[in-house]
């Protein structure tokens, strides 16, 4: 412990322009928005203590939906009520989702220029490297034993063969809870966090042994409460879109569909794209296979949460059902993109600003690690079986004539190997992939 004094109180103002701040700077995934805020929060302003942050952390990583969105909501809630999470939350995800409306628009809009096309076919590849390194990065931290990797294993068979990803998820989670008692160090997990607080530090504004603040104090008549208005707001944003369109219309669909795609968000957006994919695709017919692997392209490199990929679903396929007309296609794609956001969000709201007490009233006794460790070993399984799909579309030719495209698999090898070996960001990769895809597009 060092002698220095904990920072003054932190003015809302001061905290709203940090949360827009970091909706523009938050590249590099979850885990790279996590460690931003940790530097920032932790270390430089001494916001919140480690421990504090990290409990935080464990708990978000046990809800479905995105982690980092979820961990800036908790924050802002701790630091200024109830509406300090709203706020933070939003601002965090509003950059993202504006830039990615952007970005669908010039791609439906321009996206058959040669200009355009070529950028999209060196970049396609690059998607596909990506998720791999997704799924080495995700399954070297989880993978620690050879029960968990048969897990994996098992989730990478089931979602080829069909399976409903909720499906996997419960039987990883109630795997994972068994296994916890009959084998608790086969499903252990790393004792980092525990050692957290035993490491001096400068005093935070929340410290360790910091009061809970008033607001925070756990009681299930606020628990009942909050839950119930965040039901009754989705109850009744999708009563508003059914009474307009018609509850078969198609914002009225994306509002459920997304709704439930967010409940299945464990291990982070790759983990749900499959599902999303299964939905917007197959089923809805929002967009195509090869929009889809295009969007993901988009969303890496846009900040914000990668699960913001959503919005481009909901953009491409307002604009395509025309939901307004053929005359007000920007309008449609709009409205599509604010209701997938809306509703894929909303849950990670709920659950943060209703159980956020129940957490604080818990700090030092975490629970459920066992079923988290076997569903985060599940998703690793199901990212793989999500890069081999992707990789279907973008190396096999469907034209004349047919057969695998071993320049687009270069470009993936290619990417892969800056990834993984050369520890690149995937928006330098991407880059450097869309300007090969550019070149080649002039050579051929």
């Amino acid at each position: 412990m060092t002698d220095a004094a904990p920072p003054a109180a932190v003015h809302w103002k001061t905290a709203l322009l940090y949360w827009c701040r970091l909706g523009f700077i938050s590249f590099g995934g979850p885990a790279g928005q996590i460690a931003i805020m940790h530097a920032d929060l932790v270390e430089k302003r001494r916001w919140i203590s480690e421990q504090r942050f990290l409990h935080a952390l464990n708990y978000c990583m046990l809800l479905p939906g995105p982690e980092a969105t979820q961990l800036a909501i908790y924050i802002g809630w701790l630091l200024h009520r109830t509406w300090g999470g709203i706020l933070a939350g939003i601002l965090f995800i509003l950059p993202s989702m504006l830039l990615l409306g952007l970005l669908s628009w010039i791609y439906l809009a321009f996206g058959t220029l040669p200009l355009i096309a070529g950028i999209l076919y060196g970049v396609k590849p690059a998607v596909v490297a990506i998720v791999l390194a997704a799924a080495w990065r995700i399954g070297s931290r989880t993978l620690k034993n050879l029960l968990l990797a048969a897990i994996a294993g098992a989730a990478f068979i089931a979602i080829l063969a069909g399976l409903p990803f909720p499906a996997i998820v419960l039987a990883a989670g109630v795997t994972g809870a068994i296994g916890g008692r009959m084998l608790p160090n086969k499903f252990r997990t790393s004792a980092a966090h525990a050692q957290a607080a035993d490491r001096p530090h400068a005093p935070a504004l929340l410290d360790d042994h910091t009061p809970t603040p008033a607001h925070a104090r756990y009681s299930l008549r606020a628990l009942c409460l909050v839950a119930a208005a965040g039901l009754v707001i989705a109850a009744t944003a999708w009563g508003l879109l059914a009474w307009q369109y018609g509850a078969e219309g198609t914002l009225a669909r994306m509002g459920w569909f997304f709704t439930k795609a967010a409940l299945m968000t464990f291990g982070g957006a790759y983990a749900v794209l499959p599902y999303v994919y299964q939905g917007a695709v197959e089923n809805f017919g929002w967009l195509t296979a090869e929009q889809m692997i295009d969007g993901l392209a988009l969303g890496e490199t846009t900040p914000g949460p990668l699960i913001m990929v959503v919005a481009f679903v909901g953009f491409v396929g307002g604009w395509t059902k025309e939901l307004f007309g053929p005359d007000s296609l920007v309008m449609a794609g709009a409205a599509g993109a604010v209701v997938a956001t809306f509703f894929t969000f909303l849950p990670s709201f709920i659950f943060i600003l209703a159980g956020g007490p129940l957490v604080e009233s818990t700090r030092g006794n975490i629970r459920f690690t066992a079923p988290l460790t076997a569903i985060s070993a599940a998703v690793v399984g199901v990212i793989v079986s999500l890069a081999v799909f992707f990789a279907e579309h973008v190396f096999l030719l469907d034209q004349p004539p047919s057969g695998w495209d071993f320049t687009a698999m270069a470009i993936a090898a290619g990417a892969a190997f800056a990834l993984m070996r050369l520890k690149m960001g995937a928006v330098p990769v991407i880059a450097i992939c869309a300007l090969a895809g550019l070149m080649l597009s002039y050579v051929s």
